[in-house]
């Protein structure tokens, strides 16, 4: 009699963990999804915002046509990205050509001082910060999920239930880079 009992002890126990491991694991992977639709909002807001300062920028230099046909064409890499490596690989294009944007805005005084493109400006200078926030965010999230099914017990729950390992979303080269400062 003894024996039973601790045998159903034993059962309701390796259960009990099991259900617990395994809920673990699912509300892991869950935070991993919201961590990657939160970078895919901030990467569509800022989508949506380079058309406008596109067209801002036109209305003053219109002759820099082949920086602005830049940031056209690494919008629509971004856009079309699906998954973080795809995403990843479209920031280092679509950053530069930001980033020459708004230095050409250094050369048009009034294109400087226009309202729109100053409010565009600090939109798309904030959508990059909340950028920055989420790709933290969602790559912790990915390496405490890894964490959780690659360690023991984790990993005999994982093996149950279908936990593929999820990709990082690494900083473009660009962002890697080191800047060199010279005197």
């Amino acid at each position: 009699m003894l024996a039973v009992i601790i045998v159903i002890v034993l059962v309701v126990l390796i259960v009990g963990f099991t259900w617990l491991s395994f809920n673990g694991i699912v509300k892991m992977r869950n935070q991993v999804d919201n961590g990657w639709s939160q970078i895919d909002v901030q990467l569509k807001r800022r989508a949506d915002l380079i058309p406008n300062l596109v067209e801002t920028v036109k209305g003053y230099a219109a002759h820099e046509r082949g920086t602005l046909e830049a940031v056209i064409q690494a919008r629509s890499a971004s856009v079309q990205a699906n998954t973080p490596a795809e995403a990843a690989a479209a920031e280092g294009p679509i950053t530069q050509a930001l980033g020459r944007l708004f230095a050409l805005a250094e050369q048009y005084p009034n294109l400087k001082a226009d309202v729109n493109f100053q409010q565009l400006q600090q939109e798309i200078t904030s959508t990059e910060d909340r950028i920055a926030y989420a790709r933290q965010f969602y790559n912790d999230s990915v390496m405490n999920y890894h964490n959780k099914i690659d360690t023991f017990p984790g990993m005999v729950v994982a093996k149950l239930g279908t936990f593929p390992h999820r990709e990082f979303f690494d900083a473009p080269e660009a962002d890697e880079a080191v800047p060199r400062v010279q005197f």
